[in-house]
């Protein structure tokens, strides 16, 4: 299986033929959003038989033990997504019976998201599963190579964060 897609091994092969001596940098790029692209594409596969995507998965996981419930701006704000995107997310997890909403005792203004019996089952085997799966990505690397790979990646991030590569070039003569 060939790691790069085409429209990267095009690219990689323009940078060398201009002569960037930076192509391996910009190979590594093209390698770490294809790794992450095979990750999601695996992740949906695995979770589609469920009729899940991952962020009604997470939405799961979050609700996971909490018999209570939380209302939806709070699985908005801790996962990450807009309230709209909860919304449409619960809309689908209720309708496959996973979750249900109901009015908070004290204050029927608010909602509260609960996982219903199947949808606490589902949770229980899923976030088992899924965890051990991306475990097991990492299952021959040893605990070095982790730390290595993951400071070698927070200095990635570091170099997005100081803006150092995020400057958009000119486009004179466009």
């Amino acid at each position: 299986m060939e790691s790069l897609e085409q429209k990267h091994i095009s690219m990689i092969a323009e940078a060398q033929r201009r002569g960037r001596g930076d192509a391996g940098g910009i190979r590594l790029c093209f390698e770490v959003l294809a790794l992450a692209s095979a990750i999601d594409r695996s992740c949906a596969l695995r979770l589609a038989p469920h009729r899940l995507s991952e962020g009604k998965f997470v939405l799961l996981c979050l609700l996971h033990d909490r018999s209570e419930g939380l209302a939806p701006h709070e699985l908005s704000t801790r996962a990450g997504v807009t309230r709209a995107t909860v919304t449409g997310l619960l809309d689908g997890l209720e309708r496959d019976g996973y979750v249900s909403r109901q009015a908070h005792r004290e204050d029927r203004r608010k909602i509260l998201v609960t996982l219903t019996p199947s949808g606490q089952v589902l949770a229980d085997a899923l976030f088992d599963e899924h965890s051990q799966w991306i475990a097991s990505l990492f299952n021959e690397f040893e605990p070095e190579d982790r730390k290595t790979l993951s400071n070698l990646l927070a200095r990635v991030r570091h170099n997005l964060a100081e803006g150092k590569h995020t400057d958009t070039p000119s486009a004179e003569g466009a």
